[in-house]
């Protein structure tokens, strides 16, 4: 027989009822048809497309502020500007933070910070992601310094949680200031097109200080900090998209350092060989083709996520499935540049080949690069330094690691791609594979200099020595004779090897010696 709730508990409900619906409607009414008109959703709105329903559990909902300079007495809101909370992407535990521009533009005080930083305290302790919804102005003016240290508390968690859980960053309005600097320490940032920008200083601050007129797309737009700066990591045409996206790319990796990425059912019966990689590299070493045909060509189907896709295009990185198995991918990419490395595409794959190794993600590596980009911008900009983080973020790698060489592999460029010498478990390469200190024809005129001078038909002694050179230098199987490379392989076996490989190295266990860390080339 169910018992009557007594009247004082009754009430007591009541207020708890109004207290919740106050803290769900943020800034009110007004301010929320204020964000939808600016095709931008709600706080809470963003938490209920990104989770599972009904799998939310919010904490400090009733959260205010405790400042009392400048009238914000007078202001409070329940939550204080951000919705804080847990729940599942696809049945694994997250950790969720939404920034609600409706409360003082999202703005950081000191209550806001804490909010944050119980959560991603919570995310550490229990190793599971960390997820941030950014739509802030920045700090909270009125809070000085106080908001500052709410910032630094942030940042130094940010630090601690690097290599231990994955982070992950959603800008979903404006992030300025003090702001950005949290998403630049998490692992992947995304952006939702001409409703996100970040910057340090916005257009105002610029004029005033430069003189320069640019409007927030062209400073801090998704388009300016996917293609320009490399910043943002991915964007997406609109929110929505760009919360799916966000749990598309979550899938790929495991919910921290000590786990591995969750590895789909696959029908091990089918058909691997991929005759159409027979057909791909044309006859002319100096003809491009786009890489992204092997990738998908090695990898499952529809499985490859791409992340930096219009930053240093002669370099392709992303996540894939091989067999259902989780593994990230970095690629030359002859159709830009040749596939040369220079000081952006070293950056990008270096920043992801770290990230792999640092959340158990085996690494596969496809080679055409025909050396580091030469010239006096690369030098006084730091190639020498920029291209040693690639070579070190692989050096220290100890997940599995497998390098397919589809055609040049030139130059200090042949070590730095993953090469055997550098740690890769096992190395393939196609016949088409040119292996050498540089190409034929500059190898030619410096080793063959003098009898080309003194040769009556210079140009034909050249085109003969640039013959001869290539038939013994330009083959895959000179370093195959060394155990440089493991095995010359047909393109069309190339995703039956890769599989193999994974396998075979599944198991790996490898230590780098005993230290703090190292220093890696910045």
């Amino acid at each position: 027989m169910a018992r009557e709730i007594s009247k004082s508990l009754k009430t007591k409900l009541e207020n708890l009822e109004l207290k919740n619906h106050e803290a769900e409607k943020g800034g009110g009414e007004k301010r929320i048809d204020s964000q939808h008109k600016k095709g931008k959703l709600t706080a809470r709105e963003r938490i209920e497309i990104l989770l599972d329903p009904g799998s939310f559990q919010e904490t400090g909902k009733f959260v205010v502020h405790r400042s009392t300079m400048f009238g914000l007495e007078k202001q409070q809101f329940l939550g204080d500007g951000v919705v804080t909370g847990f729940g599942t992407i696809d049945g694994r535990l997250v950790y969720v933070f939404s920034q609600d521009f409706t409360v003082f533009g999202g703005s950081l005080s000191e209550a806001h910070a804490e909010k944050i930083v119980k959560v991603m305290d919570l995310a550490m302790k229990n190793g599971a992601p960390i997820i941030g919804l950014n739509d802030s102005g920045g700090a909270r003016i009125q809070e000085g310094v106080v908001s500052l240290g709410g910032y630094a508390d942030i940042f130094y968690r940010n630090t601690l949680a690097s290599g231990l859980i994955p982070q992950i960053s959603a800008i979903l309005g404006p992030c300025a200031g003090g702001a950005v600097y949290s998403p630049a320490i998490t692992d992947f940032i995304m952006m939702a097109e001409n409703t996100s920008y970040m910057f340090v200083t916005g257009p105002n601050v610029v004029k005033t200080v430069t003189g320069e007129e640019v409007s927030q797309e062209d400073l801090g737009g998704a388009s300016a900090h996917s293609a320009k700066s490399g910043v943002a990591h991915h964007t997406s045409p609109n929110e929505v998209a760009c919360l799916n996206d966000l749990k598309k790319l979550l899938s790929y990796m495991p919910s921290n350092c000590d786990e591995d990425a969750p590895r789909l059912d696959y029908d091990e019966d089918q058909d691997e060989l991929r005759p159409d990689l027979d057909s791909l590299i044309p006859d002319l070493s100096s003809h491009p083709y786009d890489m992204k045909e092997v990738i998908e060509g090695i990898v499952d189907q529809e499985s490859f996520f791409e992340i930096h896709k219009d930053y240093a295009e002669n370099m392709v990185v992303g996540f894939g499935r091989l067999a259902g198995r989780s593994i990230g991918i970095i690629a030359n990419q002859p159709a830009v540049l040749a596939g040369v490395l220079d000081i952006n595409s070293s950056k990008k794959a270096a920043r992801f080949v770290r990230f792999c190794d640092s959340f158990n993600i085996p690494m596969l590596v496809l080679v055409d690069v025909p050396g580091f980009l030469p010239g006096t911008d690369q030098e006084w900009n730091g190639i020498i330094t920029n291209g040693a983080k690639l070579l070190f973020a692989f050096s220290e790698s100890t997940v599995p690691r497998i390098t397919v060489i589809t055609r040049k592999a030139y130059g200090g460029a042949y070590d730095v791609m993953n090469s055997k010498h550098i740690g890769a478990d096992m190395n393939f390469a196609w016949p088409s594979a040119e292996i050498a200190v540089m190409g034929a024809k500059g190898a030619a005129e410096i080793i063959f200099k003098k009898e080309i001078s003194e040769s009556e038909d210079s140009q034909k002694m050249l085109d003969e020595k640039v013959k001869d050179y290539e038939e013994k230098f330009a083959t895959p199987y000179r370093a195959a004779a060394r155990g440089y490379v493991d095995e010359v392989i047909k393109p069309a076996e190339t995703r039956i090897k890769c599989i193999r490989a994974f396998d075979m190295a599944e198991n790996k266990a490898a230590q780098n010696p005993k230290k703090k860390h190292g220093n890696i080339p910045l």
